[in-house]
């Protein structure tokens, strides 16, 4: 793993029918084998429509806690609603209990999906496809969200072909185990720090995604991203305007056979001397068919190199890191 995250230009993949250029496929292979993120453009996402998400974003969060309260996340294993401050510690998924994360969120889910199948309505349902919680205000924000998650799963469907070209399998591989997916798209927001944090506590701490893909809309300011390195040292990474950060998450590597790399990141707190700063992303986690089984490729292992995880349903493995994550002391 180096500590380079390149930029790929996604153009002729999207505005095509195939699976991208032989030199698109090697770049995403090389990227997700060393450092498991790479930045992109070309991605067709329209800026305007990036933009306006972010400004419903903030006018939401500007709300009153107590409105913000009314569309409140209703249980620890539902990611759908309004998370307050100090509901969760991400890097409890990795190394034991720390201090809550520094963060305020918002979170939905996919919306067009039959609402009689009982695989959405009964049993695990529960979990992956919970009603999505929207607020009064801001007046647009139901609407911006849901036409920017509905843009954001076109892409990852895409990525996942990407990545079937990538590990030399059949190219639609990966659909019907997607064809389901309990995506879920997340609002961070990092408000300004009045007071120090206390010893070990972050905006959000050292983590890795649990799912296949994620797509990061992010703002380059102090207290931002970073993500450890090849030398278990931690660097900075700047999104650049009109890029998203793309990573792969734990499945992805379990596929794999830890091929590809689900890589540790985190949110760090700004300089106390920018204290004030405040900071927005958004975060699209795709993932599996909740009952997909998530098991080593055959071109992921050899006699040399045998399967290290044994096969998963992604349901199991999520509900798991999820619940570990869940900070419920508060509320």
């Amino acid at each position: 793993m180096n500590n380079v995250i390149p930029l790929i230009d996604l153009e002729t993949l999207v505005n095509s029918e195939g699976c991208g250029t032989e030199e698109l496929v090697k770049d995403v292979a090389e990227a997700l084998e060393t450092v498991g993120f790479f930045h992109i453009i070309g991605h067709g996402i329209p800026p305007t429509l990036v933009q306006r998400l972010r400004n419903e974003a903030y006018e939401f969060f500007k709300l009153p806690l107590e409105e913000k309260m009314r569309v409140k996340r209703p249980l620890p294993e539902i990611t759908r609603g309004y998370d307050p401050p100090a509901q969760q510690s991400l890097s409890s998924t990795k190394d034991g209990a720390s201090p809550p994360d520094l963060q305020e969120g918002f979170g939905m889910g996919g919306f067009n999906y039959a609402s009689d199948d009982p695989y959405f309505t009964e049993g695990l349902g529960h979990y992956f496809y919970a009603p999505n919680l929207w607020p009064e205000r801001p007046s647009g924000f139901r609407s911006t969200l849901e036409e920017y998650h509905s843009c954001l799963t076109v892409l990852a469907n895409t990525l996942m072909h990407l990545f079937a070209a990538a590990l030399e399998i059949n190219p639609d591989y990966f659909d019907d185990k997607i064809n389901k997916t309990g995506a879920h798209m997340r609002l961070n927001k990092y408000p300004p720090q009045e007071t120090a944090p206390v010893p070990g506590q972050l905006r959000s701490g050292a983590h890795t995604d649990y799912g296949t893909l994620t797509i990061l809309y992010g703002e380059d300011t102090p207290g931002g991203l970073q993500v450890m390195g090849s030398d278990g040292n931690w660097f900075d990474v700047h999104p650049k305007p009109g890029t998203f950060i793309v990573n792969i998450g734990d499945c992805m590597a379990r596929w794999t056979n830890d091929r590809w790399k689900s890589t540790l990141h985190r949110v760090v707190n700004p300089p106390r001397n920018e204290a004030q700063s405040e900071r927005l992303s958004v975060a699209y986690f795709h993932s599996t068919n909740y009952d997909a089984e998530i098991k080593c490729l055959e071109t992921c292992q050899s006699k040399s190199n045998p399967a290290k995880y044994e096969p998963i349903h992604y349901a199991s493995y999520y509900i798991e890191k999820l619940m570990q994550s869940r900070q419920t002391l508060n509320g």
